[in-house]
């Protein structure tokens, strides 16, 4: 049992709940839950959807081929005037376009981090519903500190890994749950009482997607 299980069972014992972690999953299990859980939608839709999403949010995103995905990176970095980028282990070389510094993430400080442009990603699954990228500690996702902090962020997303609702999203997260991940819903921002939008507190300003079609079957 891991410190975390050990602090849950107790505070589901000082509440006079189940101690054990078998009855506290079957308690949990027997939870009525109304919501939409699973998609509704034809997954053209699905990625219209998330699409609209992200636009919303003030990102930026393009779907295209598998075969324009260099090309599409290029373009957005260039729009973005950002040639120096940090990469997580993994990242394929074939979203890489040339013209551009990638340097693999070699678990830089978050000073170092803040030296360069921003931060290249793919994710490990997307939700329509929310807007949302995940990211996991895994190749071609790295580390959340590298995720954070710099100041813009790519991710590229495979429309295979695209779903519509939140439980679609846990259950592809269920078999890796005990990795760092990550949630990102449009470029990191935050409004005071007064209202006054701040973009950048938690995270990026800027976040571009490049959302790569074919493949939903897989």
């Amino acid at each position: 049992m891991d410190s975390r299980a050990v602090v849950l069972k107790k505070i589901r014992a000082a509440k006079g709940g189940a101690s054990s972690e078998a009855a506290a999953g079957a308690a949990w299990a027997a939870i009525p839950r109304r919501f939409t859980q699973a998609a509704t939608r034809e997954h053209g839709a699905v990625l219209e959807l998330l699409m609209d999403r992200l636009l919303d949010y003030d990102a930026q995103v393009s779907l295209v081929q598998p075969e324009a995905v260099r090309a599409t990176v290029a373009g957005m970095l260039t729009a973005r005037g950002v040639l120096r980028m940090v990469v997580p282990v993994g990242l394929p070389d074939a979203i890489l376009p040339q013209g551009f510094e990638f340097v693999v993430d070699a678990g830089f400080s978050n000073a170092e981090l803040d030296g360069f442009d921003g931060v290249l990603t793919m994710a490990k699954v997307a939700i329509a519903e929310t807007g949302t990228v995940v990211l996991q500690n895994t190749a071609g996702q790295g580390r959340r500190a590298a995720t954070l902090v710099p100041d813009y962020h790519l991710c590229v997303v495979r429309a295979a890994d695209v779903v519509e609702t939140v439980p679609e999203a846990m259950a592809r997260l269920e078999g890796t749950a005990a990795l760092a991940t990550t949630f990102v819903s449009g470029p990191s921002a935050t409004a005071d009482i007064e209202m006054t939008r701040i973009k950048g507190v938690h995270g990026p300003r800027f976040l571009d997607v490049v959302l790569v079609a074919g493949g939903e079957e897989a």
